[in-house]
């Protein structure tokens, strides 16, 4: 499956491929149609994911592209696979090599541009949590869970603890292929878990430990993107009815959702399907954190579902390098907005170290975003933007949560926002209240507040709330368009938005009319519960089947995920927030 993204830099084409089960390649156009060299007779290469079965299936993979005339990039190997940068009519015989499962456009790497560059910064969790007043150990979150839609979370030491992570439904085009289910194949999801709630209890003797900003609470993971970060905006949307119908199961007690996640959509925020998503979980007492984007201070509309003025939109400071807060500025990629829709409150998200998937899509991509801890040990990765922030004020939202579990979304937003420190000179539209500070906000005294913004009605268009980001067939080329989700089930807004306002979008494993999911907890894998999954037989919105062959991924693009620079102003760029993943290691 692949996912056609708003364009990138001039001369680029933004196209990302994504898919599920097999293997994936990834091809990532330079100028469509351009010669690769000056030459107008040579031939136009392509940037290109290839996923495999296996590790010998990628070595002749790898033999059949070097003798095509291409150039093998670098391996992938959480999903047996390779980039690779091949003359465009080789594809063909590439996919056709056996073993072979899917060869897919690799927009991100090729949209980097100068995004990924070594500032000379590296802010740890610890440091942030006691710029923010946070680091107190009577506070760690605990008994809150969070949820966290995103591309997964991997067992790393910090989040492989019994209870730390509680896997929901795997909503990504990779649930159908066993070996990738449940597996943060990008790396993206890992990070943020790791700076909201990481905690490593077995760290050595003399050497700091890691843990993220509410240590103690509970992560439930929804994956809905796969390694090149395709995802279709009803699998974001289905990801939030769930955790609405389900907030209250045993062992859940879901009270925050985390979304480093953005599209470009236009629409207004009162018609906007994803606006009504979020704000339909705020209404059942879940406190929405929602990056704003990373499009900077030029950026006049923050990105949807932040454009939702119930939840909490996050921005970015720049802690400049220091540990005080004299010197913070607004981060340079944070969406600045309007007078009327910009952040709410800002938090630390330059260059911020949290937990690597090793192996994943950014872990192989950009090594030089790697960070060793004290013993030597490569654990940690470096990276910039809303994402990240959003994932700093989730894990700050668990503590006030612990400390006062009676408080409502409304009333959580507002001590946030009073007792948030304003920056010296800063633009008043895009720091909002300023940084926040835990420390004022758990003795502020919570007074009642009632939002009265007008409620959304959520009868839009799906096709509106993906804006420039959709997914493709990789076999194909046919794009999801219009009013219907992944499965071609049609879009009916008058049907969903009422089971989505009383929170029974779900029964058992049904959404939209289709059976996405299994109905209930298996307990099988490393984390403690486990939803589980079901093959998808049902006919995609081109006609194909679920199959193996027909859908992969294996890079995630930043554009959609918040990451201001994943990939420049691709998919990965832009919709995930996380921005930058610097090039040489601090280390």
């Amino acid at each position: 499956m692949r996912s056609t993204l708003r364009a990138g830099p001039p001369g680029w084409v933004g196209h990302v491929t994504a898919g599920l089960t097999g293997v994936l390649v990834a091809v990532g156009m330079l100028a469509a149609g351009t010669p690769a060299a000056a030459d107008p007779g040579s031939r136009t290469l392509v940037d290109v994911i290839v996923r495999t079965a296996g590790a010998p299936d990628a070595a002749a993979a790898q033999a059949v592209v070097r003798h095509t005339g291409g150039t093998v990039l670098r391996p992938l190997a959480v999903i047996s696979g390779f980039t690779a940068r091949v003359p465009q009519d080789t594809l063909n015989t590439i996919r056709d090599v056996s073993g072979v499962i899917e060869v897919t456009s690799d927009g991100s790497v090729r949209m980097q541009a100068d995004s990924w560059v070594n500032d000379g910064a590296k802010s740890l969790v610890a440091t942030i949590k006691k710029a923010a007043g946070a680091n107190t150990a009577a506070l760690t979150g605990e008994g809150i869970g969070v949820a966290l839609i995103d591309s997964g979370v991997a067992p790393v030491p910090g989040l492989d603890q019994p209870g730390k992570v509680i896997n929901g439904p795997d909503l990504s085009f990779e649930s159908q292929a066993p070996n990738l289910r449940q597996i943060d194949t990008y790396g993206h999801g890992t990070h943020m878990a790791g700076i909201i709630a990481g905690s490593d209890p077995a760290t050595p003797a003399g050497v700091p430990r890691f843990d993220g900003v509410a240590p103690g609470a509970h992560l439930i993971s929804l994956k809905v993107a796969a390694a090149d970060g395709a995802s279709d905006v009803s699998q974001v949307i289905a990801a939030i009815d769930w955790v609405v119908t389900h907030r209250d199961d045993k062992d859940m007690n879901i009270r925050v959702l985390n979304l480093s996640f953005g599209t470009d959509s236009v629409q207004d925020e009162k018609l906007d399907p994803l606006s009504y998503a979020v704000e339909a979980a705020w209404r059942q007492g879940i406190v929405v954190v929602v990056a704003v984007g990373n499009d900077g201070a030029a950026a006049t509309r923050v990105t949807m579902p932040a454009a939702n003025p119930y939840v909490i939109a996050v921005g970015s400071a720049d802690p400049m390098g220091t540990d005080s807060r004299l010197d913070d500025t607004v981060a340079t990629f944070s969406s600045r907005g309007s007078s009327t829709r910009h952040a709410d409150v800002l938090a630390a998200g330059r260059s911020v170290v949290s937990l690597r998937a090793p192996g994943s899509y950014i872990d192989t991509a950009y090594p030089g975003a790697r960070v060793a801890d004290d013993t030597g040990v490569v654990r940690f990765f470096r990276g910039s933007g809303t994402s990240q922030s959003t994932a700093v004020v989730s894990g700050s939202v668990a503590l006030l949560l612990q400390q006062r579990p009676w408080l409502s979304p409304d009333q959580v937003k507002r001590l946030l926002m009073q007792s948030a420190d304003p920056l010296v000179g800063a633009d008043p539209v895009a720091e909002g209240a300023g940084q926040i500070d835990i420390a004022q906000a758990t003795v502020s005294i919570p007074i009642m507040p009632v939002q009265l913004w007008p409620a959304a009605t959520g009868l839009g268009t799906l096709e509106g709330a993906r804006g420039s980001a959709h997914v493709a067939d990789s076999q194909t080329g046919a794009v999801l368009t219009g009013e219907k989700d992944i499965f071609g089930a049609a879009w009916v807004p008058k049907t969903w938005t009422a089971a989505a306002k009383s929170g029974t979008a779900w029964t058992g494993g049904t959404w939209n009319g289709n059976v996405w999911t299994g109905a209930g907890f298996t307990g099988t894998s490393w984390a403690s519960q486990t939803w589980s999954s079901v093959n998808w037989s049902a006919r995609t919105w081109s006609g194909q089947t679920w199959t193996a062959r027909t859908w992969s991924s294996a890079v995630w693009s930043g554009s959609a995920w918040t990451a201001n620079t994943w990939s420049a102003r691709t998919w990965s760029a832009r919709t995930w927030s996380g921005t930058l993943w610097p090039g040489p290691s601090l280390m």
